[in-house]
């Protein structure tokens, strides 16, 4: 099978993905569970090689600091290094520490790119024009459901639990056809898939089969189309089934 190589603007480097695990954790940055985030991080990268992606080599790096942390961390702790020839207490070093600096400083560029995107939408909100009252329209809005758009990293969660879903269900003893899926077809077939059911279908109910190779092109067909602009994958709320839709029916529902 040939490699496709796919980058989307939601994937901003490794110290993003780091934040990503931690909000969704819900741990503290000054105190991060290193064991567990570093768990999570590599079956991040894990799940990208599956998918065949190339893995840039600063995630690499990433995941070496990562490990580094976790084995300092797990070493035993001996009484007599912690107090010097006075006998006075010494203050151990964390390992954490230099990630969490370099995690903080970064979320504080994040927030404040944030806050600038954010003022550029008001900003571009603003005419020469006398001001109308949108209460009626603010208060339609509230009552419709909220959706939120899927990122790169739900997507890979998302195709994450379905391999495990399916070898579950898969024999222990099978035979391998090998068969060629080209991107563009299956990029196709999915835009049919989507006009046959009304521009709208689940991320599991694309991938109603059982083949991996073409469960992996299925992916990169979608990434391709939601960077192409003609599809958009959003989620009532977090860990919610994924929908997929045609960019059109998306812009329809705003």
């Amino acid at each position: 099978m040939n490699q496709y190589n796919v980058k989307l603007d939601a994937f901003e480097g490794p110290l993003d993905l780091l934040l990503h695990l931690i909000n969704k954790a819900e741990v503290d940055i000054y105190d991060i569970p290193v064991a567990k985030i570093t768990d999570q991080y590599m079956n991040y990268l894990h799940t990208m090689q599956r998918l065949e992606l190339d893995v840039a080599s600063e995630y690499l790096v990433m995941a070496a600091t990562l490990l580094a942390i976790k084995s300092k961390m797990l070493l035993p702790k001996h009484e007599d290094e912690l107090f010097n020839q006075e006998y006075e207490l010494v203050e151990e070093e964390d390992p954490r520490e230099e990630l969490i600096n370099r995690l903080i400083e970064y979320r504080r560029y994040k927030e404040v790119a944030e806050t600038l995107k954010d003022r550029e939408k008001e900003r571009g909100l603003l005419f020469s024009k006398s001001p109308s009252d949108l209460t009626p329209f603010i208060e339609e809005a509230k009552l419709e459901p909220q959706t939120i758009n899927a990122t790169l990293y739900d997507m890979l969660d998302a195709f994450s639990q379905l391999l495990k879903r399916k070898e579950l269900k898969l024999p222990k003893q099978t035979k391998i056809n090998r068969e060629d899926f080209p991107l563009e077809k299956r990029m196709e077939e999915i835009i049919d898939e989507l006009n046959v059911r009304n521009g709208k279908i689940t991320f599991f109910q694309l991938f109603d089969f059982d083949d991996r190779g073409r469960m992996i092109v299925t992916f990169l067909a979608v990434l391709e189309l939601m960077k192409a602009k003609k599809i958009i994958c959003q989620q009532e709320s977090n860990f919610h089934d994924i929908d997929i839709l045609r960019w059109e029916e998306s812009r329809l529902d705003e």
